[in-house]
């Protein structure tokens, strides 16, 4: 059965479109290149709609052939749309110049992400200026249970919300640290907000990193993303995070949320704002 076989049914749909578009999302960090048969296999369709997906795909470069020719990756087409699309996010234009500052303040990487389903995604990062920076690049996505920036990212869901999220009875691990079950998970949550809604990691989810981080909200007091600092392979302590590094996280996300109560995203004309480095 085709994807869109199994998509919801709808008057104006398109199903050459709708095709297309689940070709384009079985590329990720963790597969990045397909063969047409696989295609054709995964997505339920004939190898010949397959092949004229691919060729109108590679017309517009949003798949290029691998250097055997035989398989397909994903095409700059595709970077420059996701760059453009993380341009126009109002939320990224506020968060920049903070981010840089933090950056500054603290000498740690810092980092902007909002969450895709059971996905958090990167939207924006400043490096830390040392040959110790993090390595995470716009566009990365890790799982979010596995991560702070997950957890601030659904930091006030329900038992009933996190069980729509996570219906399945265990949890994949990424390290030992990971909860593995949805009952873990409400756990390290609950810490989170009694700690005062900000949460530290150290190797929590990739040995040898620290981390501190804290959720952002709208003009609703909803989560609408989270920022962190991140330390790799340096000597953080559990004083500083929950010191110094958790003030600067948190001063941080609340002059993000600050700006948008105030004035919305794309406000520009308040005193004080921030500025454009």
């Amino acid at each position: 059965m085709s994807i869109v076989e199994t998509a919801p049914k709808g008057r104006y749909m398109v199903p050459a479109l709708a095709n297309g578009l689940a070709l384009l999302a079985l590329f990720t960090r963790d597969r990045s290149v397909w063969s047409p048969p696989e295609i054709a296999q995964e997505l339920g369709l004939a190898r010949a709609t397959v092949f004229r997906l691919l060729q109108t795909l590679e017309a517009t470069g949003y798949v290029v052939r691998t250097s055997g020719g035989r398989n397909f990756r994903l095409g700059p087409a595709v970077l420059s749309r996701g760059f453009a699309y993380l341009g126009s996010l109002d939320l990224v234009e506020v968060a920049q110049p903070i981010l840089k500052r933090l950056r500054d303040d603290t000498g740690l990487s810092s980092h902007l992400a909002v969450r895709d389903g059971r996905d958090v995604v990167y939207v924006a990062r400043f490096a830390a200026q040392t040959t110790l920076a993090s390595s995470v690049q716009v566009g990365t996505r890790f799982p979010v249970h596995a991560t702070i920036l997950g957890r601030m990212l659904i930091l006030d869901f329900t038992p009933e919300q996190l069980a729509e999220l996570y219906p399945e009875a265990k949890l994949p691990k990424v390290s030992e640290h990971t909860p593995g079950t949805r009952a873990e998970l409400l756990a390290l949550l609950a810490e989170d907000r009694a700690r005062g809604g900000y949460a530290t990691s150290q190797s929590f989810f990739e040995r040898g990193v620290s981390a501190v981080a804290a959720p952002v909200r709208d003009k609703q007091g909803a989560i609408i993303a989270s920022l962190n600092v991140t330390a790799v392979d340096a000597h953080v302590t559990l004083e500083d995070m929950h010191g110094y590094l958790k003030d600067e996280v948190l001063k941080a996300s609340s002059e993000i949320t600050q700006w948008i109560v105030a004035e919305g995203p794309r406000g520009r004309g308040l005193v004080g704002g921030p500025t454009r480095d």
